[in-house]
């Protein structure tokens, strides 16, 4: 069986209790590694590398520590199909999705903030005789960053690259459903020298080497993506030491379509909105309001659509849909669909576990994608996060109506607005409750911009000079002249 380990103060290691955990491939259904347990004591190691290294990093001029993160972008790049290839197996997406995106965005990730803060200047400010203030931002020390399991690498390194840009060292604990790449990316730090005691991985549950980090007392910031009750539970722990926290949680994305949308693009684009990565993107599409008199067109144009993104084997090129990424989820988003049965829902496609997709995924966690009509906005499958291949499909007539449907919801992350009426959406966006909002597209990133959302979508923003601040604080210094 293949093990994990631990990379901490630049050394591969197990556990100190040398306990194991099982890492299953979703689309076979079986265990292909093991990864270490972790608990406290492997947190307060990998603390006391990263105390350590503190010092000189924070020390190191920013064009050392930019070249560093430079290396790490290029060799993840030069071994790109090996990364996509553990990649897929570990989270059942297509291989193809994780060729294109996951692992080019990681790259992007480590480029993007290793020249940002080449640019990055302080701020003063002249109050004429009397004297002038400058600011200074440095950085906080050793950082907890907490990844969730639908884009391990790439939302991985979103947190690690601006932490370690500016000068901080890092504990980072990936999902231990999919901690692979996480592994791998440890061994390119080794690769290309980055200094011990700087990146820490640590492997393990949530509630325990979790929890460990959130609670270390000193440990001054968290950044996590994952579940709003674990993000809810990680402030409150952080809360008792008064931690600086950022929180990217969950969401339940509308796709507002009206009457003068570019209907054949609409669809496209709102199938991938729904389905990419089995819908198990933060930022998918999961309830669609569609104004009523395009309601049956759009239904029937999307429906069809949607028949070709049946799952199949993540290994293959052609693949479309991959495989659930646990037990757990797989059986979670079965749940929401017998509830949406049970409240009245009709099924238009889906619904269901296909069969044998080949003897390689026989006993795979795959669900077809699944189209719901019928339920109210108000129900539970229309306010509760599913995660999953799973959409519905409601009519609505007027902008305040769909207005208040769009925004019913305890999240705030994420929507998209599909019409030509560019006063429209100029409108309605500004009334949504959501901190990323597209109109007549789907899932366009720039890196510059902050990303995050609103309600119990989560507490704080990411990306660009955004990202930056969150690891520094900032220094208010006022010389006089009097």
């Amino acid at each position: 069986m293949e093990k994990i380990f631990n990379y901490i103060n630049g050394n591969f290691v197990a556990s100190v209790s040398d306990e194991w955990l099982d890492n299953y491939e979703p689309a076979t259904g079986q265990v292909y590694s093991q990864l270490p347990r972790s608990k406290e004591q492997d947190i307060e190691n990998a603390y006391s590398a990263a105390k350590k290294a503190f010092d000189s990093w924070s020390k190191l001029n920013t064009e050392d520590r930019s070249r560093y993160l430079l290396a790490i972008a290029d060799a993840i790049e030069k071994r790109l199909e090996e990364f996509a290839q553990a990649e897929s197996k570990d989270t059942g997406k297509p291989i193809r999705l994780a060729r294109s995106v996951d692992i080019p965005r990681a790259v992007a990730n480590f480029r993007f903030f290793a020249t940002a803060i080449l640019h990055a200047h302080d701020e003063a400010y002249d109050m004429g005789k009397i004297g002038f203030n400058y600011v200074k931002r440095k950085p906080i020390g050793v950082a907890g960053l907490i990844a969730p399991w639908n884009l391990p690498l790439y939302l991985l390194t979103w947190k690690i690259a601006p932490a370690l840009a500016v000068g901080n060292t890092a504990i980072a604990k990936p999902s231990e459903l999919t901690p692979y790449t996480a592994f791998l990316l440890a061994k390119v730090c080794e690769e290309v020298g980055l200094p011990k005691g700087v990146l820490n991985i640590v492997h393990g549950l949530g509630n325990e080497a979790g929890e460990a980090i959130v609670n270390h007392p000193h440990i001054p910031v968290i950044s996590f993506t994952g579940g709003t009750t674990t993000g809810k539970r990680i402030a409150q722990n952080a809360g008792k030491y008064l931690k600086k926290i950022s929180l990217e949680l969950g969401g339940k994305n509308p796709a507002i379509i009206f009457e003068d949308a570019d209907l054949q693009r609409c669809v496209e684009i709102s199938t991938r909105g729904a389905f990419n990565n089995q819908g198990q993107i933060c930022l998918c599409s999961s309830r669609f309001f569609i104004q009523k008199n395009i309601y049956d067109d759009f239904k029937n144009a999307f429906i069809q659509k949607v028949q070709t993104f049946m799952p199949n084997d993540p290994q293959l090129e052609s693949t479309a849909m991959g495989a659930i990424v646990s037990e757990a989820q797989f059986q979670k988003v079965l749940f929401y669909i017998e509830k949406a049965k049970k409240l009245g829902g009709k099924i238009l496609c889906g619904g269901k576990v296909p069969d044998a997709i080949n003897e390689r995924c026989a006993k795979g966690w795959f669900i077809e994608p699944t189209v719901i009509e019928n339920l109210d906005p108000y129900c539970a499958v229309n306010q509760e996060e599913i995660f999953g291949p799973v959409v519905t499909l409601t009519p609505f007539e007027t902008e305040n109506e769909v207005l208040e449907y769009a925004n019913s919801v305890p999240y705030g992350l994420s929507a998209v607005i599909w019409t030509q009426n560019l006063k429209r959406a100029h409108l309605l966006a500004d009334q949504l409750e959501a901190g990323i909002i597209w109109v007549n597209n789907w899932m366009v990133r720039d890196l510059r911009t902050p990303f995050g959302g609103m309600k119990e979508s989560g507490i704080g923003r990411e990306g660009g000079v955004e990202a930056l601040h969150f690891y520094t604080e900032s220094k208010n210094i006022f010389i006089g002249l009097l």
